[in-house]
């Protein structure tokens, strides 16, 4: 895990030294297509050990809002903007700074609002060891995410009773089987849009 931390930290801040200009026109694009808020969405999540930190992400919806924490492809209070910021997982870029910190890994559980993970009982609860990631095993199941729940008739509950238990199971998998050659494998996958070995996922 020391490698990992190390590895977190340089990574991070290469990246934002590399994808500065990516930074600099996404920020431009929102201010232009999206104005009247913030280019960047802060919110608090929880991280390793229960403890709660501000996330930074690209904006993505309309500054007014109200709805669910669970997003569904389509949605109004997503811009056009946004949506495409969302496929290609733009949006997320500005979590670099939150691995830079030490927040967040690179690779981990996706960090949840209050009132999941915080939730948790028995075995499961050691999920909470791991720090958040931008990406993980579960995030590789999950890419489409947003356009699974847009075709089920309750997003919310689907998403509560189905989706975020296997999240947590796979990411329990990921804990118990984690190796750094792991993690290199997962960040490969991510970037090139592959999904996992299901005989991980099981």
């Amino acid at each position: 895990m020391f490698l990992k931390e190390i590895f977190d930290r340089f990574m991070a801040l290469f990246g934002l030294f590399m994808l500065w200009l990516v930074l600099l026109v996404v920020a431009i694009l929102i201010r232009v297509k999206m104005p009247g808020g913030p280019v960047i969405f802060k919110q608090k999540r929880v991280g390793k050990d229960g403890r709660l930190f501000t996330m930074y992400k690209f904006r993505s919806m309309t500054v007014k809002h109200g709805g669910s924490s669970v997003s569904v492809a389509g949605e109004r209070r997503i811009t056009p903007l946004g949506a495409v910021l969302r496929k290609y997982k733009l949006d997320e870029l500005p979590e670099l700074w939150n691995v830079l910190k030490g927040d967040m890994s690179l690779v981990g559980p996706r960090p949840d609002v209050p009132g999941y993970v915080d939730c948790l009982t028995g075995e499961d609860r050691e999920v909470l060891k791991l720090k958040p990631g931008i990406t993980g095993p579960a995030s590789l199941k999950y890419r489409n995410e947003e356009e699974l729940l847009a075709q089920v008739e309750n997003p919310q509950k689907y998403n509560d009773e189905v989706i975020f238990p296997d999240k947590v199971r796979i990411n329990l998998n990921y804990l118990h089987r984690w190796s750094f050659w792991l993690d290199m494998k997962i960040i490969i996958y991510t970037i090139i849009r592959k999904d996992l070995e299901e005989e991980f996922l099981k």
